[in-house]
């Protein structure tokens, strides 16, 4: 299970990238290996105003169907419209061209109630 340094995650599996003022999010490899091969990915809506925790859309996947929750509050500015067309990419590809959403978050300090990659590992081994 792949957890990258130099990111953060949220308890429900999603990972985000700090990239400049934004927040580049999707969900984890381990979250993708729990859910197995992904079929359609509900989107959320460019220009969305969220809060952190807020319902964000759905990955379906041949098990089941997941809820991705937003892991910061702020704008929805950007979405991955590849997942429309090809959403096992998050399979391949979960900290790259898996990606989800990009927020602007209303504030730096959203960062702070989320986890480091050692934080995460240990919140994996929990869950596992």
């Amino acid at each position: 299970m792949d957890i990258p340094k130099g990111l953060y995650y949220t308890r429900e599996h999603f990972w985000v990238k700090r990239e400049d003022s934004l927040a580049r999010c999707g969900i984890t490899d381990f979250a993708q290996q729990e859910l197995g091969d992904v079929i359609f990915v509900e989107l959320p809506q460019v220009g969305e105003k969220v809060e952190r925790g807020d319902r964000l859309g759905d990955v379906e996947s041949i098990k089941t169907v997941s809820n991705l929750y937003a892991p910061l509050k702020g704008e929805i500015v950007e979405v991955n419209k590849e997942l429309d067309s090809t959403p096992e990419v998050i399979n391949k590809d979960p900290y790259g061209k898996g990606w989800i959403c990009l927020i602007q978050p209303d504030t730096g300090e959203d960062f702070n109630g989320l986890l480091n990659e050692e934080d995460y590992r240990v919140h994996v081994k929990e869950e596992d």
